[in-house]
């Protein structure tokens, strides 16, 4: 990692609150009341039923959702024996996938313990506080024997996910590539390269399945696992095989299937090519596989392959798996995670690879139709399905296999519960971003003599979201890149003031005044204004040099998005532009709008303003839920503005009759499903709690925002502009870095959009 990288990376760690998570209360605690039933007097009542019948602990208190990830820093990713304070920054990230992929809490407790009893000795003494145990970056051979002993002496979900987590994934895929390349499981022939925890755990679920333990060339760092060797422990010796064959390169010879979980480019081209047909090539290291993926599909075009990253097809995540295992195991309560349990997940993530994709996920990774094949072989990280099909899968599993404590009689409600646990809300920015990285964007940014701009850009271009250029001085912002240590070596700084841009200026302006001449530009305002950044930049996007603008970080609305109206105009098939702001919520984004633009608009105008913010929803794949919003409820109130949105609600329900609108009504029963339903159940939006907010007025829409965004801590994405010809955003005074690469994000995807729908 870069010196520059680095500094992100515990800049990113100790900005704000130091770490990645904290603990939030669950229950009021705002009166002398509440504190009194949560502590003393109250507490007392709970305490006392659980000590009557201790099942009730998962009734009164937090356990039954809440995992323990326990390491000692022996054995942590790519760092080795780091220690337990080293390790704490990789568990507390644990904890945090734990929590947005399967809405499961977390505490790490990082364990000062190398010898085996002392560890087991100290799990088990604080095992009572959690609902199961997530077993982390611990060395083997005393990771089997831990995991085992805690098994075996305690009655709660664990599992070491360094171990089977890999193994299930890897199964899963194994699956489906023996299908795709016509192989019996039984038949093949297995060389895996690294004999460690995860190694282990594959092969020992590899032949659950069915493969022949004879079949499997284990390989750790001496070579072979033969039986000609006398350095083997006793979880090797399970392993090792008579042969003749002493490396990786003769093993490899006519083998069906390769596992690496090993070090980086230990597999050679002539390697790949002693394989059988259609092999199948899992290649774990991180972040350099056994062999390049360009490498190995060059040489073979036969191949099947998996790694453990991102950029490449078949992504062996482990994500895909322990959260929802563990969901399913917590939510019946059971007493371990058995093999059954870890074969329903394996079937249930080959199964759902088979699965049609839904477009939403095709969207979230830049695709048109991902289906099963070589290409496809086990389900995508981002997939929203997962928590739907593992968890079901491993619960079922727990209470066939006789070790669940409790079942679920209702697997439809069930599944609903799951997806209620989730929402969408960080399901929203990350397809946004995913889908920006497949077709990056030239944005340029008007105000790049901004340190907050240029980190922005930076982000942007390194995680491949857009292709910046910068208009400002040169030597300032060479100067500001200097001094703050950033990186944007080959990015075009262009100073539209300078000489050598006239020519660029007269074609720009010339373009203005063919827009502008008949409303009172002359040529020679049209060049002098060109001087000006935002001027300047509105025309590239307008001449086609680059694809979106972003601007407004130092300068107010008004006089930022005037220079963008008059050289690029509104869509011809828009009346009012629009600003929308997206709200990032536990139950879903929230989209609120007019957040920016129109101060009073008629009903006419709110009805046409709703029109366009469904449209832009709709591209986001959501299905709109639209209130209009009011101090009165559906006739309540005859004052002039709450007849205003009524009218509007009126000419939508007569012009757009299939369209989920609903007003006038007041925020409250807007977002609450239980009260409208109870007052207004002949409402468009009972049972359906609404998604997007149409606010009356300008001072209502900013207003609601802002205190949302400040008081909520909710993340916000926007202002979005709607409605002009080409993609323009403007950004709020004083945005934040993250704040600007979220609106870079959009900008591009927003260029995607419209590039696709013109061709």
């Amino acid at each position: 990692m870069s010196k520059r990288k680095k500094q992100e990376a515990l800049d990113y760690h100790s900005s704000g609150r130091p770490g990645k998570i904290e603990v939030v209360p669950t229950k009021p605690y705002s009166s002398q009341r509440d504190l009194s039933l949560a502590y003393s007097p109250g507490v007392a009542e709970p305490c006392l039923s659980i000590a009557e019948n201790p099942e009730d602990v998962y009734k009164y208190t937090a356990k039954g959702n809440l995992v323990a990830v326990i390491s000692n820093g022996t054995a942590v990713l790519g760092l080795g024996n780091i220690g337990p304070e080293a390790s704490k920054p990789v568990m507390e990230g644990k904890g945090l996938l734990f929590k947005i992929f399967a809405d499961i809490d977390v505490f790490d407790i990082e364990v000062d313990a190398n010898d085996i009893d002392l560890f087991v000795n100290t799990v088990k003494a604080i095992a009572p506080t959690f609902g199961g145990i997530n077993l982390e970056d611990i060395k083997s051979p005393e990771a089997f024997e831990i995991e085992r002993r805690l098994k075996a002496e305690l009655e709660i979900p664990i599992m070491h996910d360094d171990q089977h987590g890999t193994a299930i994934i890897t199964s899963a895929a194994l699956l489906n590539a023996l299908e795709l390349a016509g192989k019996k499981i039984e038949d093949v022939k297995v060389v895996v390269s690294g004999a460690g925890a995860a190694a282990i755990s594959c092969v020992n679920l590899y032949c659950i399945l069915g493969v022949n333990p004879k079949n499997i060339l284990m390989l750790d760092s001496k070579g072979v696992i033969s039986t000609s060797r006398n350095d083997l422990d006793e979880i090797k010796s399970k392993y090792a095989v008579d042969t003749d064959c002493a490396t990786l390169k003769d093993a490899m010879v006519n083998a069906d299937v390769f596992l690496g979980l090993s070090i980086g480019n230990i597999v050679s081209k002539e390697m790949l090519k002693s394989m059988a047909s259609d092999p199948i090539v899992f290649a774990c290291a991180n972040p350099d596989p056994e062999i390049a993926y360009e490498v190995a599909i060059a040489s073979r075009k036969d191949i099947i392959m998996a790694t453990g990253r991102s950029d490449y097809p078949n992504q062996v995540n482990n994500v895909l798996g322990f959260p929802y295992i563990f969901r399913g195991a917590l939510d019946v309560r059971a007493k371990s995670i058995n093999e059954e349990m870890k074969l329903a997940a394996v079937k249930a993530l080959a199964a759902l690879a088979k699965e049609s994709v839904p477009v939403e996920v095709n969207i979230a990774y830049g695709e048109s139709n991902i289906s099963f094949g070589r290409d496809y072989i086990i389900p995508k990280p981002l997939d929203y399905r997962l928590i739907t099909t593992v968890a079901p899968a491993v619960a079922r599993a727990a209470m066939e296999s006789g070790v669940a404590r409790t079942g679920i009689k209702d697997w439809d409600a069930y599944i609903e519960e799951l997806d209620a646990r989730l929402g969408l809300d960080n399901k929203l920015l990350q397809s946004i971003t995913t889908k920006a990285k497949q077709q990056p964007k030239r944005v340029v940014f008007a105000e790049a003599d901004n340190y907050k701009i240029l980190k922005a850009a930076q982000i942007s271009r390194d995680d491949g979201v857009a292709i910046p250029i910068l208009l400002g001085n040169k030597e300032m912002i060479d100067e500001l890149i200097k001094e703050h240590g950033l990186d944007l070596e080959d990015i075009e700084i262009i100073d539209p003031r300078l000489d050598e841009e006239r020519s660029r200026r007269t074609k720009y302006a010339k373009l203005l005044y063919d827009n502008r001449k008949r409303r009172g530009f002359t040529m020679s305002e049209a060049s002098k204004i060109m001087h000006e950044r935002n001027y300047f930049g509105a025309a590239m996007v307008a001449s086609g040099e680059a694809d979106a603008l972003i601007s407004g970080l130092t300068r107010n609305y008004p006089a930022t998005i005037k220079p963008a109206l008059q050289v690029i105009g509104t869509d011809p098939n828009v009346n009012k532009l629009v600003g929308m702001y997206v709200m990032i919520t536990k139950q879903g984004p929230l989209f609120l709008a007019d957040t920016t633009i129109n101060y009073n608009p008629t009903a006419e105008e709110l009805a046409d303003m709703t029109v366009l913010v469904h449209a832009a929803v709709e591209r986001f794949k959501i299905a709109p839920r639209i209130a209009l919003l009011s101090y009165s409820n559906f006739g309540s109130s005859d004052g002039e503005e709450a007849i205003k949105v009524r009218n509007a609600v009126k000419i939508l329900h007569e012009r757009h009759p299939k369209m989920i609108v609903d007003g006038e009504v007041q925020a409250n029963f807007a977002i609450n499903n239980k009260l409208i339903e109870e007052s207004f159940p002949f409402s468009k939006l009972a049972g359906k709690k609404a998604n997007v907010l149409i606010f009356p007025n300008l001072s209502a829409g900013n207003i609601a925002y802002k205190l949302l965004q400040e008081m909520g801590e909710r993340e916000a994405i926007g202002p979005i502009l709607l409605g002009m010809k080409k993609p323009v955003h403007i950004l709020q005074l004083g945005s934040s870095v993250r704040e600007i690469v979220n609106m870079i994000t959009i900008s591009v995807v927003d260029a995607q959009t419209r590039q696709k729908s013109s061709k």
